[in-house]
């Protein structure tokens, strides 16, 4: 958000989501990987520049939060156009891997404080 246009003008984040505050879905966390769909549905509707940014920025998987950061917008916005493109079948959108809560293996954990104090 911190840049503007030549002549000094910011686009507001309401502007860029069409007022809308709150996300159509709930898929996404910080931590969602998404990946722009190739080739593109040639069906979709035409995309706003900010869909197309969000769109280049995800040729590669890119967890949420870096897309932000890379786009320089809030996250609460970037979800929201990401739901859009998810809609239109144009990303994916991957959750992230849960974490086992089973106790960790001590044998390793000794073979890792072994293996470190062998340093």
């Amino acid at each position: 958000m911190s840049g503007g246009d030549a002549a000094g003008r910011l686009v507001r984040p309401f502007t860029l989501t069409g007022g809308r505050t709150r996300p159509s879905r709930a898929d996404f966390t910080l931590i969602t990987t998404v990946t722009a769909v190739d080739p593109q549905p040639a069906w979709a509707a035409r995309l706003q520049p900010e869909h197309t940014r969000i769109l280049k920025r995800c040729a590669r998987p890119v967890a949420v939060a870096e897309l932000a950061a890379l786009l320089d917008l809030p996250v609460s916005v970037v979800v929201i156009l990401l739901c859009d493109l998810l809609e239109e079948g144009r990303i994916t959108a991957r959750p992230p891997h849960p974490v086992s809560r089973s106790t960790p293996d001590l044998e390793l954990l000794q073979k890792v404080r072994d293996g470190l104090g062998r340093l």
